[in-house]
């Protein structure tokens, strides 16, 4: 890869450390503190003499119970650098052949598409990738959808009825919901969504609706959380986040007044977190073996009952708290196209929104 190119993705990973927050992180980064790079290594297991190293853009809280599961029953020794998924798809990209990572684990499938057009990323098994519908796995097979993550314009019940949600984003730019709109703009699902916008609307349109929304005067917050507990408040009618938040939410506050609505366009995206496998591996065999496991129904199982998320796997049944995928009317893109990040922080600058 062109280094110019390797720098460009570096700047949009340092753009992203220092404005997205990411959404399966607990932390903020900030641009003027360099981030560490942390390395979580499991003790190393003599019996089969395999290591796996894994980049992890998911959250250690998150996966490293499930990690150690795996390497119990395999008996493959794994390391894993945990750390923000731009920066660390941006430090695969700078690495090259020379990167000791096998696999990536990402929170969000823009970052799979990256590597993917980077050409850093071998082509997973069929069955591996028949686990999967589809639309949640690369067209071209070099990464796969673990669970799901879907866009909500969550409201308030008590100031808004069910009847007044809006069935298209594209009405929050009415006046009418002046000073009573909620977003992150720094947050990265925010991101990611602004970037699906410009994919299925296109630049002008984007900006457009960006501009509308911003003349009504939208209350700033910096993470998905505080946007549903600003809901709960009436604070403010209506925001948007990722499903998982109010679920997480109420499970301490079950009669909070806040519900989902899924508008019949990209404000009810699907984006995934996901994995691939780095075409330089030569683990390929332990690789494939992770990336059955985080598809295997005890995985999937664990992220729908522990964190909200909805599995993809065929069979595997979502916690009774989470809307049917099937019941939402999300917009098909394939969601390699979500990679160009950098773009959307520019528009979101050149709007005045950041």
């Amino acid at each position: 890869m062109k280094r110019r190119k390797i720098l460009s993705l570096l700047g949009l990973a340092l753009a992203s450390g220092g404005l997205a927050v990411a959404c399966s992180n607990g932390t903020t980064p900030t641009a003027t503190t360099p981030q560490p790079e942390p390395v979580a290594t499991t003790a190393a297991n003599p019996a089969t003499g395999e290591q796996l190293v894994v980049y992890s853009g998911r959250n250690e809280n998150l996966v490293g119970s499930l990690i150690e599961q795996f390497k119990t029953e395999t008996g493959i020794d794994i390391q894993v650098r945990y750390g923000d998924t731009a920066e660390l798809a941006a430090a695969i990209l700078e690495e090259g052949e020379n990167t000791p990572a096998d696999v990536f684990f990402a929170q969000d499938a823009g970052a799979l598409g990256a590597l993917q057009k980077a050409d850093r990323t071998a082509k997973l098994p069929e069955d591996i990738l028949n686990k999967v519908e589809s639309r949640y796995r690369s067209p071209q097979g070099e990464w796969v959808g673990i669970t799901g993550r879907v866009r909500t314009l969550d409201y308030n019940t008590d100031l808004v009825q069910p009847d007044e949600v809006p069935q298209s984003i594209l009405e929050l730019t009415d006046p009418k919901w002046e000073g009573k709109i909620g977003w992150a703009p720094t947050n990265g699902s925010f991101q990611a969504f602004v970037t699906a916008l410009r994919v299925s609307l296109g630049e002008e349109q984007t900006k457009q609706w960006l501009e509308g929304v911003k003349a009504n005067n939208p209350k700033v917050y910096a993470k998905n959380t505080a946007i549903v507990e600003a809901l709960s408040r009436g604070e403010i009618a209506v925001g948007f986040v990722n499903h998982y938040y109010l679920e997480k939410f109420k499970a301490e506050n079950p009669d909070a007044p806040v519900a989902h609505s899924f508008p019949n366009d990209v404000g009810s995206l699907v984006n995934v977190a996901g994995v691939s496998i780095l075409e330089n591996t030569d683990q390929l065999a332990a690789s494939q073996q992770f990336v059955n496991f985080m598809l295997s129904p005890k995985a999937q199982e664990y992220f729908t009952q522990e964190t909200f998320e909805y599995p993809l796997v065929t069979g595997v049944v979502a916690t009774k708290a989470l809307t049917p995928l099937s019941d939402i009317k999300s917009p098909e893109i394939d969601l390699s196209n979500l990679n160009d990040l950098e773009g959307t922080l520019k528009l979101l600058q050149e709007t005045g929104i950041l």
